[in-house]
């Protein structure tokens, strides 16, 4: 009996879905949205004939087989972050050494992470936001290796919901910056601290939200010139093409 009313409710959200008044202009994007799909990556040829770059300059595969790739960072070293959600792991990918284009070398540089996303470096510490967590550890960069126990300095982060991912940065200030999605498309937030920015100490101490009605503001950074912070925000889904109109707050 379950059985046959968990397929008719499925079978009731994909009817609405396609044939109900809700104006939804993609319905293979929503589909994978739901279901965790992506598209296939682009071949050589057709990264070749999309990106156009100054004379001089060329694009390259420096780095494949990284299902779900996330954020980047870069070491004092030169080399490279990379989190993968899916994977619940950081990638450390080797600096081109030879000049050959691609990655020297590749491994594992935390694993059994709870879906990690953003990544940041500051005073020899790593910063790894996670779905539920902020966590951080001292990161050996000539060594290619953490030196010490990861510890989540954070806990305690919601992270059902469309949204799950959490940006962390460490400001021009010191302090560490959280950004944190939204539960859903369009809704009231039962945990406030969805969909906001929170600023807390290096340490992971004295949180509070500096910023709110942030949908999912993925990116953020200060500009050089006089420490203004800027964030991306990605507005609702399924209403059309380019409606609304995302923003640079």
């Amino acid at each position: 009996v379950i059985g046959s009313l968990l397929l008719v409710a499925i079978l009731g959200l994909i009817g609405f879905i396609w044939f109900g008044p809700v104006a939804i202009t993609d319905k293979g994007m929503l589909l994978k949205m739901l279901t965790g799909g992506g598209i296939a990556a682009p071949t050589s040829a057709d990264v070749q004939d999309r990106l156009r770059v100054p004379t001089g300059f060329k694009v390259v595969l420096f780095a494949d087989n990284l299902p779900g790739a996330r954020f980047l960072r870069v070491t004092s070293q030169g080399d490279l972050l990379v989190s993968l959600p899916r994977s619940g792991q950081v990638m450390w990918l080797e600096k081109d050494r030879k000049g050959e284009g691609h990655a020297a070398s590749r491994h594992v540089l935390i694993d059994n992470l709870n879906r990690p996303h953003g990544l940041d470096i500051r005073d020899e510490w790593l910063y790894v936001g996670e779905n539920d967590a902020v966590g951080r550890v001292k990161l050996d960069a000539t060594q290619s290796k953490i030196d010490g126990k990861y510890e989540r300095i954070v806990a305690g982060l919601t992270g059902e919901g469309n949204h799950w991912t959490k940006t962390v940065r460490i400001g021009p200030d010191g302090n560490l910056y959280l950004m944190q999605g939204s539960t859903c498309n369009v809704c009231i937030e039962q945990d406030p601290r969805r969909a906001s920015m929170m600023r807390f100490r290096a340490d992971g101490m004295d949180g509070q939200m500096i910023a709110t009605g942030l949908r999912n503001s993925v990116g953020f950074d200060w500009a050089p010139w006089d420490n203004a912070l800027y964030a991306t925000e990605n507005s609702r889904d399924l209403l059309g093409y380019d409606i609304p109109n995302d923003e640079l707050n």
